[in-house]
């Protein structure tokens, strides 16, 4: 490997001063995450019944009450949900600690379907109660309803892009979707909302002269709003502009990859684990508008970053062209697959690919004794990147080291597989980055050798 700014020779001595200058991320606290589901369900309990008590018998009695109550109700708790996915991935640090990125996007996943079919099932019965209540056909009430109603033209928008963006996250269709893409369309989520809060104030048959509900309603949307600003846009700005960083370097690891080294202000005060990962955004023409994951292939040596990326899309490859000088901006760090995550005293490190970065930082911030058993996998012999200093940071730690190289079919991960290289498998933790597919057999490998799903850690490379 060519010189370079950063220094992947770190000794013992060196590692050790750079702990005491950059601080860990804090410690995961679990019983944050139960508080916080609590507080969902407890909202949408809370929710519901609001809207239930401000229904009367003489209401429901008259025409199209029971089915414009039924569509009150369904689009209090829709939007109630709506709001509570918006939270899930909103980066709020104590849950991300948590959940990680993988947790966080598997409960947006399982919680998207829920708000988006409460919302049409509202319009379908408030539209249906209101034709019931005029004599009306469906349609003709809907056309009046939109021309006539204030904010409705703005909540039938909202709508609109609402079922657009769950369409396009039908996983068939996601898949043909550059990242980029699928990014600018889920911003329009936020659109969707704003424009909708004044419809429900200004119609909800749960606000309509109920002061309560909507002081309540209020100040769950302002709750809302002011996490995503202050997590997802005020806290990133605070820390671009502390740190300042630039790009310094970039170099080649290997073929289609290369290693980007930034410096900035105050680095030891960025508190990171190994194996978590920042959103890079590099504010160069065609890059500045979005931001993509990284993860830190070393821990920081203050006063320099360095991330290492696989030429695999349009950014990654404009990544491997960035001019000395650039201005970086960055949100995060973030990930739970560190040092904190561990339940037994000794790991197993499985990397995949490019996956090695985060495990390459994870390893060099293992405490003394943990005695790694790291597996290097890729499809061919430069696929192994980082594969030197791997072995380096594993022969100080009196680790074992193997390489696998090959096809999945040629070298399957299976469990047994994993038994001949890891003979001890069930007394460790296992930590998997990598590709989907990688990971998912890695996972169910470990599982059937014999070890417990809370010592299996991963983090899939793939948005």
């Amino acid at each position: 490997m060519t010189d370079t700014l950063f220094d992947p020779a770190v000794d013992a001595r060196r590692a050790r001063r750079q702990r005491v200058a950059t601080p860990p991320s804090p410690a995961p606290r679990p019983w944050l995450a139960k508080l916080a589901a609590g507080a969902a369900v407890g909202g949408l309990v809370a929710v519901v019944a609001l809207g239930i008590s401000t229904e009367t018998g003489s209401e429901l009695s008259l025409p199209g009450g029971v089915t414009t109550f039924i569509g009150s109700l369904t689009g209090l708790a829709g939007m109630y949900l709506a709001l509570v996915m918006v939270v899930v991935v909103a980066r709020i640090p104590p849950l991300e600690r948590i959940l990680g990125q993988d947790g966080m996007l598997r409960w947006h996943r399982w919680l998207s379907p829920w708000p988006l079919s409460l919302i049409a099932a509202h319009a379908v019965f408030v539209t249906v109660g209101y034709a019931q209540a005029a004599h009306s056909g469906m349609l003709h009430e809907l056309g009046a309803l939109i021309a006539h109603y204030p904010d409705m033209l703005a909540a039938t928008v909202a709508l609109a892009v609402m079922v657009t963006i769950g369409i396009a996250s039908i996983r068939a269709l996601r898949q043909r979707l550059r990242r980029e893409t699928w990014w600018v369309l889920h911003l329009y989520m936020y659109l969707a909302l704003a424009l909708s809060f004044a419809h429900v104030i200004a119609l909800g048959p749960a606000f309509v002269g109920h002061p309560l509900t909507r002081v309540v309603w209020s100040v769950v949307w302002a709750a809302t709003a002011g996490l995503v600003l202050v997590y997802r846009f005020g806290l990133p700005l605070v820390r671009s502009v502390r740190h300042q960083l630039r790009v310094v370097e970039v170099h080649r690891e290997a073929p289609g990859v290369v290693s980007v080294v930034m410096a900035g202000r105050q680095v030891e005060r960025l508190a990171v684990s190994g194996g978590q990962f920042i959103a890079w955004r590099f504010l160069t023409r065609g890059l500045w508008w979005q931001a993509h994951p990284y993860s830190l292939s070393a821990l920081p040596q203050p006063p320099y970053l360095r991330i290492t990326v696989k030429q695999v899309g349009d950014h990654s490859a404009a990544v491997a062209r960035l001019k000395r000088g650039t201005r970086v901006a960055i949100e995060g760090p973030y990930g739970n697959v560190t040092r904190h995550a561990r339940t037994n005293k000794k790991v197993v490190l499985v990397a995949g690919g490019i996956g090695v970065t985060a495990l390459r930082s994870l390893l060099e911030d293992l405490p003394k004794g943990t005695d790694p058993v790291v597996v290097m996998r890729a499809s061919s012999e430069h696929q192994l990147v980082l594969r030197d200093e791997m072995a380096e940071l594993v022969r100080h730690r009196k680790g074992t080291m193997h390489e696998l190289v090959g096809s999945r079919q040629q070298v399957a991960l299976t469990g047994r597989r994993l038994l001949e290289l890891v003979p001890d498998l069930a007394e460790r933790d296992l930590y998997a980055c990598g590709p989907p597919g990688m990971v998912e057999d890695v996972v169910a490998a470990a599982k059937s050798a014999g070890v417990p799903q809370h010592a299996i850690h991963h983090e899939i490379f793939s948005w």
